[in-house]
């Protein structure tokens, strides 16, 4: 859908046009083409009610041309934006560079100095009261392991420990380097287990209502995916009261929606919960809860891992004696809410009661997704996650779909702008448009596409070997190797390999090391953040990765001249999740492939061509090794979702670039 950008009347503020002028000209910048569009474009959808999506391409300046309007609106309106982002490291460009920026330029032509804050999800505070009482003990599994485990969480707790006596946010990430979650946990309360301020004893110092009060006070809220998700669709609000929503990276919506609602249910959860609410109940009652627990874990090490499309006997029996088993320590703990003159009875209450709800609540799910009888009425996914040797195996639930929520919850109210450098796959907004809920009724949206300030037909090629072999299921062929190693050899190195798997990016590093005169890195190396680092310092240097490398990768400059994808990034046909997905669509008369696995592949292949220019002075090459790019029937659609390089199936072109990018050098 697309509607006209028409002109929007304005208040006595100076104008967007007025303000993003004088931010650019305050940081010593020019004005974009592009950055201009998408300032009009979200201040006419913040004025209107209007949804809107915005692709705009690295370099165009999109962080400064969503805060512009939203920060000229928080003054109109004297309400706050709010910003959700997906990664902690936008979130510092948000927070560290970005906005204060921002603040100091237009800090005279506003009312008042533009306000900004940062909110987290309370479990990213350290809790006054948990780190001082008599809370239960967060004992999982993870203590019964190696020794040297539990003597480096000692440490880390300790260091904790001196930090909270002199932290002035409690905020966990000030904590350099970093701790283990099961050291944190002994620190942290959710927002379920949390006595609240009024009745806490450390309620006034509470580090998350003081950071969520500063959020009350700001202009622009920076927050993540998750906790706009809980605000959204909890019961209680956990962000401030807001009638706009910019969500960057919004290609990572869906994903991180669909985690905060997916439920999962282990021996593991099952012995938390008894442990919790044994000292508090009848000991026969929570015996009965254990011995449930016991059932559910000899089940899930004897059945096989995967989606669970047809409830088995057996399984329906222990889910229905893990629930009613929960229900009765529930009803055994009495009302809740009680005990709230002894804090720290209440303390333990509560963190029984929160474990207690999510057994119960997540049986009851899993045996609910069985309650239809076709394949596309059915609303929820069951599968069975096989675990690892320091994880049991585990149940978990999840919906198919998260549109209707995301409809209902988020857009419903408030007027949500989404922005990514990759929205319209295959050429149009409209499959991410349909994860999100949008045109489903309630209000209007449109979607523009701002550009790149980027040249690519004329900075980057985009080479797909189609002479190679599809790939198979057996690992690298021999083949994909030596077309790897001849391009990495023309390029001199500086190459960003990215593989649909890390068996894939290891063994090419295996097979590569002693065969290339350059510095080979692999992903678990060291810390991905170090690895990256090294990489973009060291121009020679190749890294080999996985996943988050497809998506987390900024290396401007001649260290990055290369990115190898080894195959089109399609779904593992075993993922329960999309394939579940995938068969709905089909039931209801869709193209289940198109609509899952193919959007899948392209917002990936988009992402991890993206990471080649990063500068207007970047140039180079993105190699697909896989040729089902340019000669499968949904070609088309792959290549429509990617930038606008120079395209060639001719090996002998690339290698000629790379050797003349390689000798510029």
């Amino acid at each position: 859908m697309r509607v006209p950008l028409t002109a929007v009347p304005d208040s006595h503020l100076p104008s967007v046009d007025e303000l993003l002028s004088i931010v650019v000209s305050a940081l010593g910048g020019s004005e974009r083409q592009g950055q201009l569009t998408m300032v009009r474009a979200v201040h006419r959808a913040v004025e209107t009610g209007e949804h809107l999506a915005v692709q705009a391409g690295t370099g165009t300046g999109k962080s400064l041309a969503y805060l512009v309007p939203s920060v000229r609106h928080a003054m109109d309106s004297e309400t706050p934006v709010v910003v959700s982002t997906a990664t902690i490291a936008l979130q510092r460009q948000l927070v560290d560079r970005d906005l204060p920026r921002l603040a100091e330029a237009l800090g005279k032509e506003l009312p008042h100095e533009p306000t900004f804050a940062i909110l987290k999800g309370r479990r990213n505070y350290l809790c006054r009261y948990k780190a001082t009482a008599g809370w239960p003990e967060e004992d999982e599994q993870d203590q019964l392991f190696d020794p040297r485990d539990v003597s480096a969480t000692g440490r880390m707790v300790q260091r904790i420990q001196e930090w909270a006596e002199e932290t002035e946010t409690g905020d966990r990430d000030e904590l350099v380097p970093g701790v283990s979650e099961q050291a944190w946990r002994q620190f942290s309360v959710s927002a379920q287990e949390c006595l609240g301020a009024s009745r806490c004893p450390s309620g006034a110092e509470c580090f998350a209502e003081l950071a969520k009060a500063k959020a009350g006070e700001a202009d622009v809220v920076v927050t993540n995916h998750a906790l706009l998700a809980i605000d959204a669709m909890g019961e209680l609000p956990v962000l401030p009261e807001h009638d706009v929503v910019i969500v960057d990276e919004a290609h990572e919506l869906v994903d991180r929606v669909t985690s905060v609602v997916t439920g999962e249910l282990s021996e593991s959860s099952v012995s938390l919960a008894v442990r919790r609410v044994g000292r508090l109940i009848e000991q026969p009652v929570a015996d009965q809860l254990m011995e449930a627990g016991e059932d559910l874990k000899a089940l899930l090490a004897a059945a096989p891992p995967g989606r669970i499309d047809d409830l088995p006997e057996v399984l329906g029996l222990t889910l229905a004696l893990v629930r009613d088993s929960a229900a009765r320590c529930l009803t055994a703990l009495g009302p809740r809410g009680a005990d709230k003159d002894d804090p720290d009875k209440a303390g333990q209450r509560k963190a029984a009661f929160t474990a207690l709800d999510d057994v119960h609540d997540t049986a009851v799910r899993m045996l609910e997704a069985y309650g239809h009888a076709g394949e596309a009425d059915r609303a929820e996914v069951v599968w069975l996650d096989a675990g690892t040797d320091r994880r049991p195996p585990a149940l978990r639930v999840a919906p198919l779909s998260v549109s209707g929520m995301l409809r209902d919850k988020l857009f419903g109210e408030r007027t949500v702008v989404l922005t990514s450098a990759t929205l319209a796959l295959g050429g149009t907004f409209d499959g991410l448009a349909r994860q999100w809920g949008l045109g489903e009724g309630g209000k209007g949206w449109q979607g523009i596409d701002v550009g790149s300030p980027f040249d690519h037909p004329r900075s980057g090629i985009l080479y797909v070997a189609k002479h190679l072999p599809q790939p198979g299921r057996d690992g690298l062929p021999q083949q994909y190797l030596d077309e790897i190693a001849e391009l990495i050899e023309a390029a001199g190195g500086r190459t960003l390999g990215l593989f649909s798997s890390m068996r894939a990016a290891k063994a090419a590093t295996e097979a590569l090391r002693d065969r290339l005169d350059v510095p080979l890195l692999c992903q678990g190396d060291d810390s991905t953040m170090l690895l990256v680092k090294q990489f973009a310092e060291d121009e020679p240097t190749c890294l080999f990765g996985t996943l988050s490398l497809w998506q987390g990768v900024d290396v401007p400059g001649p260290s990055l001249r290369l990115v190898i994808i080894d195959r089109v990034p399609f779904p593992r046909p075993d993922d329960p999740l999309t394939s579940a997905r995938q068969r709905h669509v089909a039931a209801k008369g869709g193209n289940g492939f198109m609509a899952v696995a193919a959007n899948h592949a392209a917002l990936l292949l988009a992402q991890g061509a993206g990471r080649l220019l990063r500068s207007q002075q970047d140039k180079g090459v993105v190699a697909v090794l896989d040729p089902r790019l340019v000669t499968a029937r949904y070609s088309g659609f792959l290549l429509g979702s990617l930038p606008p390089f120079w395209r060639t199936t001719d090996p002998a072109v690339p290698r000629a670039a790379l050797k003349r990018l390689s000798a510029e050098s």
